[in-house]
């Protein structure tokens, strides 16, 4: 070559350097990312032409960061496979495409920026981002090759001359803008390097510090880390996070190559369970920790890495949403999510009751979005129950308390507001199901659907046959008429109570201490309910429903036998306002009512 040559970079176009500055301006750190990867890659060619060739190289290869405050450049420099000036003219200064204005109007409403380097390969030059001028120092491996150095100050003109350099490698040499001298501050620097560079496979340095962990733990066989080794990994990827639930470790390689830890974290309010928490590697370059195209939607809470070395590195939103490996990705993670699942449920039941509280919501949620995740978990989906046992399987629910030949599952879903029907189960030997959760009333709608035969029943939706004793045929003489203690008592509350939509019920019950119980079938209630999350007043909640007043409690007799009619409809309102609250807060009129009416019955009793 010519002592010092001069040349202009083949872009077809004015000058390529204001558009990159205009349009990649707001993730200017990425440049370091780039020229780190560019030094990893040298690095990774030479090590294959060592094997290839034979060259019996024994090195130690780093990535090495300097910074010159006083002449405002940072350097980046590795021990690689190093340029000729063929090459340089090749990689460097030819940069395929048409012309500035296709550029623009191609990529006017790109949402990530950084899309822009990869589709035309322009890593080198995003450190035109933050640089005024770039130089490149290199020397090939290639025996008798003669060391280059290239020149360029932000225009298409660039300088190339022959140098004396003795070490292979190449050397990329940024003078940093004036409004660009924070890359000149340490810190700076190794936060950047720190967030993108972490975990990339070759030492990189910084004077003597090393900066990043060359051997992530999901480089390494699952059967060789302990528990201890996840859980400060863990730390390094969400600092000051409690302890993770459990984690999942990944190693794919076929029909795709995907690497990754997941985790379960313990979830609090602070959680953002709508955003992406996995962080994305590409041959452990970081990517993004936004991509939630990859997980399953109800997995949002999982958190991580994964590293998938098929997808390119400047991947972006709209990338991820139409490619088909990405698909398998999301299907991957879904069962293996299942599978950890099932393991935990068989292995470790102790172990998995303790965690259920934080994954339940989750765990139903993917059951109602994926048929196939559904298929996989249904039987380990436990239920906190009134059984001897803590926790019981639906399958194994519905062999134990087969009542009438009918799978039907008693289920309360306010342990405190229910617990006068749950008293009265109980005291008959009927486990109920606690499902008290927010996706409850959906996911039981759900399970009936995929188990037709299956039927859920609030406990105060009706009282059972169990529950019911045997006293309906007393007689009441009064004058000519006889009355059942049904009919005197229908006639007495529904005569005192005046509520729109109530209807009155007599049962003698076995348990004699409740007076009195109200009642919502539970397809009524199911659609109020509805009607409720949909924005409608909790006041509409018992427009229609049903008082139960038990013939057998002694209060509820001794109203029969009052002779003042007053006090006989003071006792019947009081039980229905008892019976009232135990289900929901009185309108403030009812409210006035019953505490005015509960001082008149204590100064009677005084």
């Amino acid at each position: 070559m010519s002592e010092h040559e001069h040349g202009q970079i083949s872009i077809h176009t004015e000058n390529i350097f204001p558009i990159i500055k205009k349009w990649l301006y707001s993730e200017k750190e990425i440049f370091l990312r780039e020229l780190v990867s560019n030094a990893v890659d040298a690095i990774h060619k030479l090590q294959n032409a060592n094997l290839m060739e034979g060259l019996g190289l024994a090195d130690d290869y780093v990535v090495e960061l300097s910074l010159d405050k006083e002449a405002g450049i940072l350097t980046v420099k590795d021990n690689g496979i190093g340029m000729t000036a063929d090459e340089v003219r090749k990689y460097i200064t030819q940069v395929a495409f048409s012309s500035a204005e296709d550029f623009v109007e191609k990529f006017k409403n790109l949402e990530n920026k950084n899309e822009i380097i990869g589709h035309f390969g322009l890593g080198f030059y995003s450190s035109y981002m933050v640089a005024d001028t770039v130089e490149i120092r290199s020397l090939s491996y290639q025996k008798d090759a003669q060391a280059v150095q290239w020149k360029c100050d932000g225009t298409t003109d660039y300088e190339l001359w022959e140098i004396d350099k003795k070490d292979r490698g190449t050397e990329i040499l940024v003078h940093l803008s004036e409004d660009e001298k924070e890359f000149l501050e340490e810190s700076r620097v190794k936060d950047v390097l720190k967030k993108y560079c972490n975990f990339l496979p070759v030492t990189i340095r910084m004077g003597e510090e090393t900066i990043n962990d060359s051997s992530p733990l999901w480089t390494k066989p699952a059967s060789e880390i302990s528990d201890e080794e996840y859980k400060e990994f863990y730390q390094k990827l969400h600092p000051f996070s409690p302890e993770p639930l459990f984690w999942i470790h990944l190693n794919i390689d076929f029909p795709f190559n995907l690497k990754g830890i997941l985790y379960f974290p313990h979830l609090t309010s602070e959680f953002d369970v709508a955003k992406s928490h996995i962080k994305l590697f590409c041959n452990q370059v970081f990517v993004s920790d936004n991509t939630p195209e990859l997980i399953p939607e109800f997995l949002r809470p999982l958190q991580g890495c994964l590293d998938a070395p098929d997808l390119p590195l400047n991947v972006s939103r709209s990338y991820l949403q139409n490619e088909p490996q990405v698909r398998k990705i999301n299907e991957v993670i879904t069962g293996r999510v299942a599978s950890k699942l099932n393991d935990l449920a068989k292995k470790d039941k102790e172990g998995f009751r303790k965690i259920w509280d934080d994954i339940h919501t989750f765990v139903k949620f993917g059951m109602m979005q994926d048929d196939r995740f559904y298929d996989k978990v249904k039987d380990q989906v436990i239920y906190k129950t009134t059984g001897e046992e803590e926790y019981t399987t639906l399958p194994d629910y519905l062999v134990r308390c087969k009542l009438d030949h009918e799978n039907k599952v008693y289920y309360a879903n306010d342990e405190a507001a229910q617990a006068t029907y749950l008293k009265l189960f109980k005291g008959q030997g009927i486990e109920v199901l606690v499902l008290d959760a927010m996706i409850d009333n959906h996911f039981i709608s759900f399970l009936e659907h995929k188990n037709q035969d299956v039927k859920f029943e609030r406990v105060d939706a009706d009282v059972t046959e169990n529950l019911i004793g045997d006293d309906q045929t007393k007689k009441i003489v009064t004058g000519e008429d006889q009355k059942t203690t049904e009919d005197r008592l229908q006639e007495l509350f529904k005569g005192a109570i005046a509520v729109e939509g109530l209807e009155i019920r007599v049962e003698s019950l076995k348990d004699e201490s409740v007076p009195g119980m109200i009642l919502l079938s539970e397809q009524t209630r199911r659609m109020q309910e509805m009607t409720r999350m949909m924005g409608q007043g909790a006041d509409t909640l018992f427009k229609d429903h049903t008082l139960l007043v038990n013939s057998a409690n002694p209060v509820v007799k001794k109203a029969l036998q009052l002779v003042d009619e007053e006090k006989q409809g003071m006792v019947a309102n009081q039980v229905y306002d008892l019976a009232m609250l135990a289900q929901q807060s009185l309108t403030p009129e009812r409210m006035d009512a019953f505490l005015e009416r509960s001082g008149k019955m204590m100064e009677l009793i005084g």
